[in-house]
């Protein structure tokens, strides 16, 4: 799969989340709380989840006491993230345009959403509404391959979706404008995911070049996803098993 996204695909694909917020939130795994931890600053107050989607990584922020601002282009994600997170300030907004006042937060997150910005112009919004010293964070959950089921899984992706747009993973794109923001930091943290084999499938279904698909095509590859999920050796006969990632992280500190 080309790896090369031209500004419209860029946007095209991002607003495919919008059709498919409910999904989304039911599908797509968390964060191993590991990983959250390393990227957040000790004394952080007030967070920014940029491109908070449905509240994935919101829903930990919350719990750790944090007082958090979540951003989100989407309407539809942003009323599941509402329904999910009531007491949360949900705000309507993009990583080039929050609407924040300057120096509003200790940290902003960017969760599986970085690579949907148009840079350098987020590098620069992220950096006023930081305190100096703050730190952005960037999370994104790799499906870990070890397993031969999933190897297999990422052939099948590969051979079914070669030569279509996709983006490049958020913690690759993760270096920020260098006067603005101290060289990334990056860590790895293992997690992990039970699902069975429609679970399996939703969780392919909500990415951007799945959504993007003609119907037909779609249906196609999801019912071989989910006969993969069935039928391989590794997962013949279990009803529900362990869908494994690493949850990479990169941090990186305001100047």
């Amino acid at each position: 799969m080309s790896h090369t996204l031209s500004d419209e695909d860029r946007r095209r694909l991002a607003a495919t989340f919008n059709s498919t917020a409910e999904l989304y939130e039911r599908a797509r795994p968390d964060y191993a709380v590991d990983a959250v931890a390393w990227l957040l600053p000790r004394h952080a107050r007030r967070v920014l989840d940029l491109g908070a989607g449905t509240g994935k990584l919101t829903a930990d922020l919350v719990g750790r006491g944090l007082d958090v601002v979540a951003v989100e282009p989407a309407p539809a994600m942003r009323a599941q993230l509402s329904a999910r997170l009531s007491t949360v300030d949900v705000r309507s907004g993009s990583a080039e345009a929050t609407r924040l006042p300057d120096g509003c937060v200790d940290a902003v997150f960017i969760a599986a959403a970085l690579h949907w910005f148009e840079r350098p112009a987020a590098d620069r919004e992220i950096a006023r509404v930081l305190r100096p010293g703050g730190v952005v964070g960037v999370l994104a959950n790799q499906r870990d391959t070890s397993p031969a089921w999933a190897r297999a899984l990422d052939e099948l992706l590969a051979t079914r979706l070669a030569g279509l747009p996709r983006s490049p993973r958020s913690t690759d794109e993760a270096t920020f404008e260098p006067e603005l923001f101290e060289p990334p930091e990056r860590a790895e943290f293992p997690h992990h995911q039970i699902v069975d084999a429609a679970g399996l499938a939703d969780v392919v279904a909500t990415r951007a070049y799945v959504i993007d698909l003609p119907p037909a095509a779609r249906t196609a590859l999801l019912d071989e996803v989910r006969d993969l999920a069935r039928n391989h050796p590794d997962l013949a006969g279990r009803a529900r098993f362990e869908l494994p990632y690493m949850t990479v992280a990169v941090r990186s500190r305001r100047r």
